[in-house]
């Protein structure tokens, strides 16, 4: 039987923003994904706060993990790449999003819910001095800080006296019970947006944990430690919290969509004037029912946006949203009781807190109750060894997907040392070195299978892997050849794909000072790239030449394959995957100016890891090692999933490499020596008097590097301790 050909993709439906409505989107995507569609989500951060949660978290009552919408996880399960970024614009004409800090990415459909912010820009110092309740995730971390070192007595301003800003209040005064805690509105009644009933009862809740409440009080000013009134009265704040305003993001006005106070007017649809671009959430105006902001109207209609992005990029009927006249408010109280209100109708208790409580967390495991990613299945009857070359784990992308070094090492070594006379040294350094006018030219090449859904990012960091060898032996990046292999895809999508690709490695080539001079592309089973690169030295770095005393520095942390395998499977999290793709992505150009003036040898730490790399250099230089395991820079994330039993696929033929020649005590730490890396930091050799001037100098320049360990006389050895 004859594998059957991947689908190809004929349509790129992009998701701007990481709201409530299309968090859901993207977990109902998974479930029942539409055939030749490309899906993007476009997001700032790799998580996004949920604001059913957000009061109890300020109050003490949930850690910050227990309100993160994790998107890494939720375009995993999706099939869909995230990009992380801020869009700036909508080019309708050409079908783009710009973006910020990289290229557009083309749509044939797009989806806006970002989302809004708690701003009075108007309002001098505002922007210096006021925190805005939204952006979620910046107003959780500026309350945290504040939190932590609070002094006795602290008085806190929540300028609005919403709903909002009162609940947000009272988790104030329960988190911090001494501090004094006042709302300032500017109207003549604060709660405005609930029955009599409710108001009586949180106005008697805000009595209780001692929140005033000031009404007529509009703020016309801040300024550091204090919030300037209407009349020219100024009194003491320590932290600011502004909910009184909300505002549409600026770049909207610039869309030429049909806007209303800034916000997109929508259809019952979802669909905006532009029928090509949808909207949802409180981004969203429902021009033909007009509703408040609230979280409960994102909830429901994510639904009709899946149902509706499916029926625009098929060809099918739309379905209509239609909004309740009214819903059910459960409002914190600060400790863990709330109070409900819905046609006028009030309740409260702790009983309702558990309610809520229920609601939220029932919504919380609906987004991370993701599937797992099943395993490869074999036919019932399949040739002998099948199983084992396929083994536990799905291939890992990058350094993941290459050969074992020792059947690496078994093949190269039947290949004869080379005829030409200008041909000093081939196979086995990190690049061959050949005669030039110039001292010498370095040539090396790389191929790296797909690690994540985003081809500019794995551009970015491709070419970044593929530059590491000519830095590892001091060399200047000269030319670039690129492979590019594309999946099945339309013209269209294939054309967009190849911008972003040249786009992205184009970029990292010539900030290195090469030139990317062409390539060649074609079809295949999935997305791959590869380089062919040259470089010029005067006297290149090898990996001989490393001398007993020297200190071995390294300049990126470790952890990535490790990162990467449990992304593949889910369990990674947000945070430590945005990590770990944004040290992949920081070029090595100024770390090996550094290095290359006074280092005896050098490499780049790739798919072997660091224990695999080291040992190159022990065996070149006929010495040993001594390393610290506690002197080991770490991603953030890595140790915790190394210990919870995830590794990259080409981790144990690592592992089976150093075997014989490496002591170190057991443990995930030690694990994690072995983890293959793409795009790793440089290891290098340098005199022990010139390390600290060294190690200054490359944190300097923004190299997180560190010393980890010393060569010693002797075999070449390695010798971990703790």
């Amino acid at each position: 039987m004859h594998p059957t050909p991947a689908l190809p993709l004929t349509r790129d439906i992009v998701l701007i923003g990481g709201g409530h409505a299309h968090a859901l989107v993207l977990r109902m995507w998974g479930m029942a994904p539409l055939p030749g569609v490309r899906l993007t989500v476009i997001n700032p951060l790799p998580t996004a706060a949920y604001s059913g949660m957000l009061p109890g978290h300020i109050a003490g009552h949930y850690p910050r993990a227990a309100l993160q919408l994790d998107l890494v996880k939720l375009t995993r399960h999706a099939g869909a790449r995230l990009i992380l970024d801020r869009a700036c614009s909508i080019d309708r004409a050409a079908g783009r999003v710009l973006l910020e800090n990289r290229a557009p990415v083309g749509y044939d459909i797009a989806s806006i819910d970002t989302g809004i912010t708690a701003e009075m820009p108007q309002i001098p110092g505002f922007a210096e001095h006021v925190t805005p309740a939204k952006p979620l995730d910046a107003f959780a971390d500026a309350w945290e800080r504040f939190a932590a070192q609070a002094r006795p007595g602290a008085p806190i301003a929540v300028v609005g006296g919403g709903v909002a800003g009162v609940e947000l209040a009272l988790a104030f005064a329960h988190r911090l019970p001494d501090a004094r805690v006042t709302v300032y509105e500017a109207g003549p009644v604060a709660l405005s947006a609930l029955g009599r009933g409710a108001r009586a009862r949180m106005a008697a809740h805000c009595a209780r944990l001692g929140v005033q409440i000031e009404t007529g009080a509009r703020m016309v000013a801040a300024r550091a430690g204090a919030v300037v009134l209407q009349g020219g009265r100024e009194d003491p704040a320590d932290f600011i919290l502004g909910t009184g305003a909300t505002k549409p993001a600026p770049w909207l006005a610039d869309t030429g969509l049909a806007l209303h106070e800034g916000f997109v007017t929508v259809s019952p649809s979802l669909q905006s004037s532009d029928p090509a671009i949808f909207a949802a959430g409180d981004i969203a105006h429902l021009g033909f029912a007009p509703r408040p902001k609230a979280g409960v109207y994102a909830v429901r209609e994510a639904p009709v946006l899946f149902d509706n992005l499916r029926a625009a990029a098929s060809g099918g009927a739309m379905r209509a949203y239609r909004p309740q006249r009214d819903y059910l408010k459960l409002i914190s109280t600060g400790d863990k009781h709330a109070v409900a209100d819905k046609w006028g109708l009030p309740l409260d208790g702790a009983w309702l807190w558990r309610w809520k409580n229920r609601i939220d967390l029932r919504f919380m495991e609906k987004v991370h109750d993701l599937p797992a990613m099943p395993s490869p299945a074999l036919p019932r009857v399949h040739a002998q060894g099948m199983a084992e070359a396929l083994g536990p784990k799905p291939l890992c992308g990058g350094c993941g997907a290459k050969l074992g070094a020792g059947a690496l090492r078994s093949v190269l070594g039947t290949l004869p040392p080379p005829a030409r006379a200008d041909v000093r040294a081939g196979a086995g350094d990190d690049a061959a070195v050949l005669d030039h006018p110039a001292g010498a030219q370095v040539f090396t090449t790389d191929h790296v299978r797909a690690f994540t859904e985003d081809p500019w990012l794995f551009a970015r960091i491709t070419a970044v892997h593929a530059l590491g060898d000519i830095w590892a032996m001091g060399a200047q990046p000269q030319a670039a050849l690129a492979q590019v292999t594309l999946p099945r895809i339309s013209d269209e999508l294939a054309a967009r794909t190849l911008a972003e690709v040249l786009a992205a490695a184009g970029g990292v080539i010539r900030a290195a000072g090469a030139d990317l001079v062409g390539g060649h592309t074609s079809i295949g089973a999935e997305l791959s790239l590869g380089f062919a690169i040259t470089g010029l030295a005067g006297a290149p770095i090898g990996q001989g030449g490393a001398q007993p005393g020297d200190a071995l520095i390294l300049t990126k942390p470790i952890g990535s394959g490790v990162i990467l395998a449990a992304e593949m499977q889910k369990a990674a999290p947000g945070d430590a995957v945005a990590g770990a793709l944004s040290s992949m992505a920081r070029p090595l150009a100024a770390d090996s100016a550094i290095l290359a003036p006074v280092a005896h040898a050098m490499t780049d730490v790739t798919g072997f890891g660091l224990a695999g790399h080291l040992l190159g250099i022990c065996a070149a230089s006929g010495v040993g090692a001594t390393l610290q395991l506690a002197d080991l820079p770490l991603l953030p994330g890595a140790e915790d999933l190394a210990a919870a039993g995830h590794g990259s696929s080409l981790l144990p033929a690592n592992i089976a490499a150093c075997a014989g020649r490496i002591t170190a005590p057991p443990g995930p730490r030690t694990e994690l020596l072995y983890d293959p890396q793409t795009a790793g930091g440089l290891l290098a050799a340098v005199p022990e008097g010139q390390a600290d001037a060294v190690l200054s100098a490359l944190r300097a320049a923004g190299a997180p590097a560190a010393r980890i360990g010393t060569l010693v006389a002797g075999a070449p050895m390695l010798r971990v301790s703790g």
